[in-house]
């Protein structure tokens, strides 16, 4: 696999649909905590942060739509849980948003970069915040969907590569060159440890799914991973066990559709994943924190004793 240079690049057919896709942004690395590639000003960092011990804890969370007044209850929850490094869907280069990156750098996740366009504001995007310096990494064949890709270097113990996404939905007509773009990077991956993950709108049916929605190109598209060595993490540790992160507003049907994918290279170090809802003091329900369920994956390990939940005990189980 190629890192783009300057304008270079190249043409890339994928397996899905056999679709084409093409990129020529050129390859753009600033140092850490600089502003990102599209100008939104990021905290900056007094030091490298630390970790004792072998473990690492990644949270995936879609926080919905920027986050909003529910900004200072998404920030308590991430701050429960303790993570090292968070990968956040629909992060928006709005107040709430830029707060919850002031929040989160108060955390000691001092190092990020977010793909969030201030021209912009209103559009979902991703933010990677780490405890350790990482860099963005852009290769010939990735997803060109504005702001829905990531790839970070995660400069841990033992450094890894973390790839956030946020695929669009079916009715865009981008969703499935994306899934093509993805499945062409791991298919071609020689960097080493690395893991995927965000929300995929997408998952296996029958087992993913409440009642069915997925079809066969998303279905494909998880057992295409899995079988180029990138496990679903859930399904790795927690075999058969039925998890739903997203509820359909209308109809209230259940699907599993935020994930990991690790690789080879990183397998050996999963420990542990689970699925939390958000929950905070004086609000109820399953979604009021946010409408998807948080991913939060141990490598190494122990985990920490942490508490998964709000003090509030209302509401329905939070922890898969």
């Amino acid at each position: 696999m190629t890192e783009r240079r300057g304008d270079s690049f190249r043409s890339v057919k994928l397996s899905l649909g056999n679709r084409v896709i093409a990129t020529n942004r050129p390859v753009v690395d600033r140092p850490v905590n600089e502003q990102d590639t599209h100008g939104v000003a990021l905290p900056t960092s007094s030091g490298t942060g630390g970790l004792a011990g072998a473990r690492v804890r990644i949270v995936a969370w879609n926080i919905r739509a920027g986050g909003g007044v529910r900004i200072e209850a998404i920030a308590r929850q991430i701050e429960r849980w303790a993570p090292d490094v968070v990968a956040l869907c629909e992060f928006r280069a709005t107040p709430p948003s830029a707060q919850l990156a002031r929040r989160l750098a108060e955390q000691g996740l001092v190092h990020q970069r977010t793909t969030a366009d201030p021209l912009r504001p209103g559009v979902n995007a991703l933010l990677v915040a780490s405890r350790w310096p990482l860099r963005r990494v852009r290769l010939d064949g990735e997803p060109v969907e504005p702001g829905r890709w990531l790839l970070a270097s995660i400069a841990a113990p033992r450094p890894f590569l973390l790839g956030a996404m946020h695929v669009p939905n079916r009715v865009t007509g981008r969703k499935y060159p994306f899934l093509d773009a993805v499945l062409g990077l791991a298919q071609r991956w020689r960097r080493g440890p690395a893991v995927f993950l965000g929300d995929t709108n997408s998952g296996r049916r029958g087992i993913d799914e409440e009642r069915p929605g997925f079809n066969a190109q998303e279905d494909g598209w998880v057992v295409g991973l899995e079988g180029m060595g990138w496990a679903d993490a859930f399904r790795h540790l927690r075999g058969g066990a039925r998890a739903f992160t997203w509820y359909s507003p209308n109809a209230g049907r259940g699907f599993r559709i935020d994930q990991a994918f690790v690789n080879r290279h990183l397998l050996a170090e999963l420990s542990r994943v689970r699925y939390t809802w958000g929950r905070a003091r004086g609000l109820t329900g399953r979604a009021a924190v946010s409408d998807h369920a948080a991913l939060l994956l141990d490598l190494g390990g122990p985990a920490p004793s942490i508490s998964l939940a709000a003090p509030s005990t209302t509401g329905p189980p939070n922890t898969v």
